[in-house]
């Protein structure tokens, strides 16, 4: 059934269960429809104790949970339907992805409505006991003492990749009120394009536009890169789940990444080094969007201390294989330094969370490192911001312009129909002009002190205000 084998009370569960469907059955009770094998599959729904069965330690929801605590991990690989892989299952489907010290809200809010109107919808689980959807419905229930569970029963001939496609389609429904954390669905959707499965296909399971999974595809793939950038002479790293609770930053990078891409390779490759150095600082989206492919030499370089100022030495350029004498152009230092920034923030990072191989100097070390790198990124991100502002109101001159010139013109087209219609407020409409005038000469005066050879714009501008 699963790839960790038949569970010890498998056989004991198939029989009770066995016994209870063929009730089910006979008095013709509720059921619940699951896509089986590209078919509608209606399964009897019965009632069992919830102590007898078993977490799913496949289950997509903590499939990147798991490791965050390699001891108990460890049992699960050994000994996964024993008591302390299953109590460490039971513990992660209470657990906030984001960030497992704390109690997941959603799983709160699924306790209380369990409490409050009881089990809705029934989960699913294997002919052996073992659970493919409902594994929080079954923590939750057993938190609040409740013995029974409603499920439906998969076929005798259930494999592994059965489950996991049950598990995935019940999952991706829109009606489901507790989703895949956004690494756990990364996750899922590579495992099925690792099947041989096309993106469309997956992207159609998964609700989701094609261009959004190649999306989060290579969001997946920076995820690996990163992690694997962070790792340090004790072989600690990031994790998975540390990058739970920044979606939305690297969606967005990779919109901009893909557009500067398309237009100079070098500059989108300074854009990703540097806002991946601020999500490993933990900066918010709107301080990302300061950092762009100048952000590291234009802001960032000269305030940084000497001891992060990396020593890179430009590169030479890369052979391409296959065809002799041709050759990519080599990084640029720009490119090169805020890379090997980037790098060393990631170790930093991956020691201060190292609670195992690292030692206590090398831990302060580390947080030094990222708090100094946060004071100048700071100076940084304020100096770019005060930038962006200055770019604004510069560029909102002319846009307002142009929105008062369409509403002009607009007026114009309309102002024969108004007399036409004898619609027309005659005093209203002096009134008005009087004060576009009277604001027409106020730009003007401003105009009159700024440029002493004017264009031809401002010169009409200037002419037209002179009896004003």
């Amino acid at each position: 059934m699963s790839s960790f084998g038949v569970p010890p009370r498998g056989p004991d569960n198939k029989h009770e269960i066995a016994k209870r469907l063929k009730q089910a059955k006979d008095d013709g009770g509720a059921k619940v429809t699951i896509d089986w094998r590209g078919e509608q599959r209606h399964l009897h729904v019965i009632s069992v104790p919830v102590s007898i069965l078993y977490f799913n330690p496949d289950t997509h929801r903590i499939r990147v949970q798991r490791t965050l605590d390699p001891e108990r991990n460890k049992a699960i690989d050994e000994d996964p339907w024993g008591h302390d892989a299953q109590d460490y299952l039971r513990d992660l489907l209470c657990q906030r992805p984001a960030n497992p010290d704390q109690v997941d809200p959603e799983y709160t809010a699924l306790m209380d409505e369990l409490d409050d109107v009881g089990q809705r919808e029934p989960g699913i689980i294997s002919p052996d006991g073992v659970l493919v959807d409902g594994n929080t419905r079954a923590a939750a229930l057993i938190e609040l003492g409740v013995q029974n569970i409603k499920v439906g029963v998969l076929p005798d001939d259930t494999s592994r990749q059965d489950i996991n496609n049950v598990e995935l389609s019940l999952q991706l429904r829109k009606d489901r009120r507790r989703e895949y954390s956004y690494i756990n669905r990364l996750v899922a959707i590579e495992e099925e394009l690792g099947r041989g499965r096309t993106e469309a296909d997956v992207a159609k399971d998964f609700n989701i536009r094609q261009k959004t999974l190649q999306c989060d595809r290579w969001v997946y793939n920076q995820i690996l890169d990163a992690i694997e950038r962070s790792r340090n002479e004790s072989g600690a790293a990031l994790r998975l789940v540390d990058f739970e609770q920044h979606q939305e930053k690297l969606r967005e990078l990779y919109r901009d990444y893909t557009k500067l891409a398309a237009k100079d390779s070098d500059a989108a490759e300074r854009l990703r080094h540097s806002r991946l150095a601020m999500v490993i600082l933990d900066y918010p989206k709107t301080s990302l969007r300061l950092a762009e492919s100048d952000f590291y030499s234009r802001y960032l370089e000269t305030r940084l201390p000497p001891e992060l100022k990396p020593a890179t030495a430009a590169k030479a350029p890369l052979s391409v294989p296959g065809i002799p004498g041709v050759a990519l152009p080599a990084k640029s230092d720009g490119t090169a330094h805020i890379e090997e920034l980037a790098n060393e923030l990631l170790r930093a990072k991956a020691t201060c969370r190292d609670g195992n191989s690292a030692t206590p100097a090398e831990v302060e070390g580390a947080s030094s490192t990222v708090m100094k790198a946060r004071d100048a990124f700071n100076v940084a991100v304020k100096l770019a911001g005060q930038n962006a502002e200055l770019v604004k109101r510069q560029l909102a001159v002319p846009e307002r312009l142009s929105d008062a010139a369409e509403q002009v013109t607009q007026c114009a087209m309309e102002f024969a129909e108004a007399k036409a219609k004898r619609a027309l407020d005659d005093e209203a409409f002096d009134e008005a002009l009087i004060a576009l005038r009277d604001s027409l000469a106020s730009l003007g005066r401003q105009a009159r002190r700024t440029y002493s050879s004017p264009g031809e714009g401002v010169a009409w501008l200037l002419d037209s205000i002179r009896t004003v």
